[in-house]
């Protein structure tokens, strides 16, 4: 029997508020000590009452809007009631029954087609503390407890392991490039789990769901489904049923690990939160919030295409990233030339980036030093080749590119008598190339460019060059 993947994912977004969700404490938690970012209200102390904080709402409504949802008038609170050790009140504050954003949508690209995946739900939480294994021993940070967390629920459209990634991926960049997190899933501020069913391809049946947690990046969610859906198959296949459990992602051994019997929201004990009001959204403020949304990734990339006349493919990698994007477009507006630009930053300067371990916030270069390396090029002032050596000079010494060729000596010669005397030295050094050339076949006239390039150090000018050897070479014919 041919089975079918339903997949949905359930993704929390640590938000990018300067306090916590219900106190003044500092949310930036990650290189403060242990327990030093905690106050009463986030230690979950009796007698203490949480306070909402509005830019963490703003920040979900954002999202909502990126992602075609409708923004709830009204919406509360509700008590999520579990109790385990990361938990210091016993119970979480999150949103159940009436969600700030639902029924929105994100598109991506399979195989050249759009497939849409619906967005169930965004709703707004607080995040736990964090519980630090060492032996046989357990410890809590409470640093975490408390930093606002945005829940993203899709709906149940996702089918491969692949499809998945995509969508994570896609997701990540609009919530970087509204600004609302960082999206870091190795530093846990982006954290996913997938709900994973299968049934006879081609029926409405519903299969038993299976939850996977400890995704902590893109591989790890595409590599995860990918075996739980072998998992599942092979269970079916033999007869036997599968059990609605959570598992947990041994990245270690590639396989899925039961943690525990899945819990169902009666476990959780929902009730409204009594110690926060209500959320009255007016329509005035989410279309305000509206008005002020960036330019998102599908629309910069669309643009890039059609003002910058990219290809679609370059436009799609310049535009994954915000930070990218930016350079990008700084660059041409000092004058570069947009397809160079493109193939610099997404050959060039990625490859360094990615032998450095360099995101784009951390390149020691700038804009206005792309755009004049690559007018020394234009200028006949340094080849393509010695660009690229510069440029890695650059990104390990920030110098200018500019004062690196003249630090170096790497200008172009241009100097008609020195070439010449290079270029009779790799005629006679290559007898046979040049009986080909006189033979008719022009091509070798490349490679004899080639060897005069060699023996400069790729200072030749090569337009000079090849000038220079036709004029010799028309001597011999």
């Amino acid at each position: 029997m041919e089975y079918e993947a339903i997949i949905g994912m359930e993704v929390h977004a640590q938000l990018l508020t300067r306090s916590k969700m219900f106190c003044a404490c500092a949310a930036d938690y990650a290189a403060a000590p242990p327990n030093t970012r905690v106050c009463p209200v986030c230690l979950g102390m009796p007698g203490t009452l949480p306070v909402i904080n509005a830019r963490a709402v703003e920040f979900v409504v954002m999202t909502g809007l990126a992602l075609h949802c409708r923004i709830a008038a009204h919406s509360r609170f509700a008590r999520k009631n579990y109790h385990y050790p990361d938990l210091p009140k016993g119970y979480q504050i999150s949103q159940y029954e009436l969600p700030l954003c639902s029924d929105g949508y994100l598109d991506i690209d399979v195989d050249g087609q759009v497939r849409r995946i619906g967005i169930e739900r965004v709703h707004l939480e607080e995040d736990t503390a964090k519980l630090i294994h060492t032996g046989e021993h357990s410890l809590i940070d409470a640093n975490r407890a408390g930093v606002p967390l945005m829940e993203i629920v899709s709906a149940p459209d996702l089918r491969t392991g692949e499809e998945a990634r995509q969508y994570l991926t896609r997701l990540r960049t609009i919530l970087r490039y509204l600004g609302v997190s960082s999206g870091n899933m190795e530093e846990g501020s982006m954290r996913c789990e997938v709900n994973i069913s299968l049934r006879p391809a081609g029926t409405d049946l519903r299969g038993t769901k299976v939850e996977v947690k400890n995704l902590n990046s893109f591989r790890s969610v595409k590599q995860a489904i990918e075996y739980e859906i072998q998992r599942q198959r092979r269970l079916l296949e033999s007869g036997e049923r599968v059990v609605q459990v959570t598992m947990g992602w041994d990245e270690a051994n590639g396989c899925t690990v039961v943690q525990r019997v899945k819990e169902s929201a009666d476990d959780y004990r929902y009730f409204p939160e009594p110690d926060l009001p209500p959320l009255e959204l007016s329509r005035d403020w989410v279309e305000a919030i509206r008005a002020r949304l960036p330019e998102l990734p599908e629309a910069r990339r669309d643009r890039f295409v059609r003002d910058y006349g990219l290809s679609a493919y370059d436009a799609g990698v310049l535009t994954a990233d915000r930070e990218v994007a930016d350079f990008f477009e700084a660059v041409v507006r000092l004058g570069g030339d947009a397809k160079g630009a493109a193939n610099w930053i997404t050959g060039e300067i990625f490859r360094l980036m990615n032998a450095r371990g360099l995101d784009m916030s951390q390149l020691p270069i700038r804009p206005a030093q792309l755009c004049e390396l690559m007018g020394l090029i234009q200028e006949g002032v340094i080849t393509t080749t010695i660009a690229k050596d510069v440029l890695g000079d650059m990104v390990a010494t920030g110098e200018s590119p500019a004062d690196i060729v003249r630090r170096r000596g790497l200008a172009q010669v241009r100097d008609a008598s020195a070439l010449e005397a290079v270029a009779r030295r790799v005629i006679a050094d290559n007898p046979d190339a040049v009986a080909q050339y006189l033979a008719g076949k022009e091509q070798v006239l490349k490679f004899l460019v080639g060897q005069m390039m060699k023996a400069t150090k790729g200072q030749a000018n090569p337009t000079l060059a090849a000038e220079i050897l036709r004029a010799l070479l028309a001597g011999r014919r």
